[in-house]
C-alpha cells in the first residue's frame, strides 16, 4: 500500500512555518505497512490542487492532505474537492451540532456563521468527526485512491489519524509489515562508522536495508525490514543488532528514536540517584534544553546558568577575573571553574561547564573559531578537554552539547 501526504499552505512554502504534520502522518502510517511513496507541499490555489490531484490519481493508494479547511476565504480545500469529485457542499447536521456546543457552550459566544460553515462537506464523503476542533475530517474515493482531507492544526491533525484514519486503514486494506530498528551511536563520523562495519554491512539478507542518518555527533543507523512474516522480520533484525553491538558496541549508546543520549544519560542519573547542573556559554542553554526535554527530568536535573558574558561568569559563577585575564574566556581553566561554580551552587554531584567560540568571528580572545572547551564536574574533582568542532555556528553548538553528554554518560559508567 502507497500513500502521498500533501500539506496545503503558502505559509509553508515561504517558510513562515515548518510543516511538522507530514512527519507524524508518515511516521504513524509506516507503522502500520503503509509506504510513503512521496511528501508534497502546495499553495492555496484551486488549479495547484487540482492539478496535484490529477497526477496521484490512481498511482497511489491513498492521499492525505493537510490544511486549507479553515473558515475564512483563502482556505479553499473544501470547494476544490467538489471540484474533484463533482460534488456540492451540504450541511452536516452531526458537525454543526458539535460546533454550536463548542462555540456557544465551550467558548460562551453567539455562533456566527462563518462558525456554521465549518459544517459544510461534500455530500459524498465520509465524515471523519473531529471531537477536538470544528473542521471535520473528508474521506472519498475515486476510482483506485482514497483522497482524506485533514485539517492543518497540528493537534487536530493528530486526533484525526490516530482515532479515524488509522482505524479505517488498518481495516480496509491488507499491507505487509515494515519494522524498524535504530542504533545510536556517539563520538565517531559517519564515514569511520562505515568503515567499521562494512563487512558486516555486505553480509545484511535482502530484506533488510540499512540507512546512515548523521548529526553533528552522532550517527543513527536504521535497519528496516519489509514483508509478511513478522516473527521472521524481527528474529532477522534482532540478530543483526547483536551482531553489529559486537563490532561497534564501544560507540553504542541506546536502540531506537526514543533512546536519544539525553534519554540515556537521564536513565543512568535517575538509576543511581545522582543529579546535574549545566553552566553554558557557547551553547547558549541547549544542553539544559536537552536534559530537561526528557519527561521525569526534575528528579536529576537541578538548574543551568547561561553566562554569555564575562561579567555573568563572574559574578554568577564566581570564575576568578585572574583566571580569565591569564588564560581568557575561551579556556580549560575557566571551564573548570563554571563547571565548579554551579555545582557548588546547586549542590549536584556532576556539573558540566561549556565556553568556546562558536563563530562565525574571533571574539576578543585568542581561541580560534570552532574552538570549545568542556568541563565535567564529579565528586572527585574537575577535568576539562578541548575540542575544536570547525563550522559553520549551529555544527560547533550542535557537536559541543553531543559530546557534553557523552562524557557525562561514560563518566558516569565508568564509576
Amino acid at each position: 500500500m502507497k500513500a502521498t501526504i500533501v500539506t496545503i499552505g503558502d505559509e509553508i512554502l515561504i517558510g513562515q512555518i515548518v510543516d511538522t504534520n507530514s512527519a507524524f502522518i508518515a511516521k504513524t502510517l509506516d507503522k502500520v505497512g503503509v509506504e510513503i511513496h512521496e511528501i508534497l507541499s502546495i499553495s492555496d490555489s484551486r488549479e495547484h490542487i487540482l492539478a496535484t490531484f490529477k497526477k496521484l490519481q490512481n498511482q497511489v493508494d491513498l492521499v492525505i492532505i493537510t490544511g486549507g479547511l479553515g473558515p475564512t476565504k483563502d482556505d479553499v480545500t473544501k470547494k476544490t474537492f467538489c471540484d474533484y469529485f463533482e460534488d456540492v457542499l451540504v450541511v452536516d447536521e452531526k458537525v454543526l451540532a458539535h460546533v454550536t456546543e463548542l462555540i456557544e457552550g465551550f467558548y460562551k459566544r453567539p455562533i456566527s456563521q462563518i462558525n456554521k460553515d465549518q459544517a459544510l462537506v461534500p455530500s459524498k464523503c465520509t465524515v471523519l468527526p473531529n471531537t477536538v476542533g470544528t473542521a471535520p475530517g473528508m474521506w472519498m474515493k475515486k476510482e483506485n485512491t482514497v483522497f482524506v482531507s485533514l485539517p492543518g492544526v497540528p493537534y487536530e491533525m493528530k486526533y484525526l489519524v490516530e482515532n479515524e484514519i488509522l482505524p479505517k486503514v488498518i481495516k480496509e486494506y491488507q499491507r505487509p509489515f515494515i519494522l524498524h530498528k535504530t542504533v545510536l551511536t556517539y563520538g565517531q563520523g559517519e564515514s569511520l562508522v562505515a568503515e567499521r562495519i562494512e563487512a558486516w554491512e555486505n553480509n545484511l539478507p535482502d530484506f533488510i536495508k540499512l540507512a546512515y542518518l548523521p548529526n553533528p555527533g552522532r550517527v543513527r543507523l536504521r535497519l528496516s525490514a519489509r514483508g509478511t512474516d513478522e516473527a521472521f522480520l524481527m528474529k532477522g533484525i534482532e540478530d543483526n543488532v547483536i551482531s553489529l553491538t559486537k563490532i561497534i558496541g564501544d560507540i553504542i549508546v541506546g536502540y531506537d528514536d526514543s533512546e536519544t543520549l539525553e534519554f540515556v544519560v537521564g536513565q543512568l542519573l535517575a538509576k543511581y540517584k545522582k543529579t546535574i547542573a549545566t553552566a553554558e556559554s557557547c551553547t547558549g542553554g541547549g544542553l539544559a534544553a536537552l536534559l530537561t526535554s526528557i519527561p521525569g527530568s526534575s528528579a536529576y536535573f537541578q538548574g543551568s546558568v547561561v553566562s554569555y558574558a564575562k561579567a555573568a561568569k563572574i559574578d554568577v559563577l564566581h570564575v576568578s577575573e585572574e583566571t580569565i585575564r591569564d588564560y581568557s574566556v575561551v579556556s580549560g581553566q575557566v571551564a573548570e571553574e563554571m563547571a565548579l561554580g554551579i555545582q557548588k551552587i546547586m549542590h549536584t554531584d556532576y556539573a558540566i561547564g561549556v565556553t568556546g567560540n562558536a563563530g562565525p568571528s574571533k571574539d576578543d580572545t585568542e581561541a580560534e573559531i570552532g574552538a570549545v572547551f568542556i568541563a565535567l564536574a564529579t565528586p572527585n574533582g574537575v577535568t576539562s578537554e578541548e575540542f575544536n568542532f570547525g563550522q559553520p555556528r549551529e555544527k560547533v553548538i550542535d557537536r559541543a552539547i553531543n559530546k557534553a553528554l557523552e562524557m557525562i554518560q561514560k563518566e558516569i559508567l565508568k564509576n
